[in-house]
């Protein structure tokens, strides 16, 4: 049973040094491969939860079985006890904190229709410029074309009617007042 312990700690130390030397490749290789564990009943299974607890199901056998008079059952319980009990806590007290704070500064392109922009680069009556408009926390310069066909000067303020192609179709903000 000992090597079997051995095994389960050596795993889990490996698991954690490779984590950190390749993290982001092991994480998105990883990611594929316990793709089936996404579902909502089975969100506690994140690999670090998994190897968290096999580290020390074989670290608590090697202490149990060497410190201890119990005999081979007890301190497979006991082992697996702890195990079970640091994984719980794993999971709630780092993973699924980590996973519900995650935090995007992506948004669509189609977000953008009915935003107030400033113009950068002065639009053209035929042709693209650029605005300036703030998303989320920040601001995003987005190519764009006069909607209604007519030159519009760099630092007047418009809105965005329409998005095609990529483009931010807009219109000046004092004419629709």
């Amino acid at each position: 049973m000992l090597s079997i312990y051995w095994g389960f700690l050596i795993t889990g130390v490996l698991f954690a040094l490779i984590t950190v030397v390749l993290g982001d490749l092991l994480g998105s290789a990883l990611d594929g491969i316990f793709d089936f564990m996404s579902a909502h009943h089975m969100h506690a299974f994140q690999p670090m939860v998994i190897f968290s607890g096999l580290t020390v199901w074989g670290g608590a056998g090697i202490l149990l079985t060497k410190y201890t008079v119990w005999g081979t059952a007890a301190v497979l319980a006991g082992s697996a006890v702890c195990a079970v009990l640091l994984s719980v806590l794993i999971y709630f007290l780092y993973v699924k904190p980590m996973k519900n704070s995650e935090n995007s500064v992506a948004f669509s392109i189609q977000d953008t229709v009915g935003k107030i922009a400033e113009v950068s680069v002065t639009i053209p009556s035929v042709g693209y410029g650029e605005v300036m408009l703030r998303m989320g926390a920040g601001n995003t310069n987005q190519i764009a074309a006069s909607y209604e066909g007519e030159e519009i000067q760099t630092g007047t303020k418009v809105v965005t009617v329409e998005v095609k192609d990529g483009t931010l179709l807009v219109a000046r903000l004092d004419k629709l007042e």
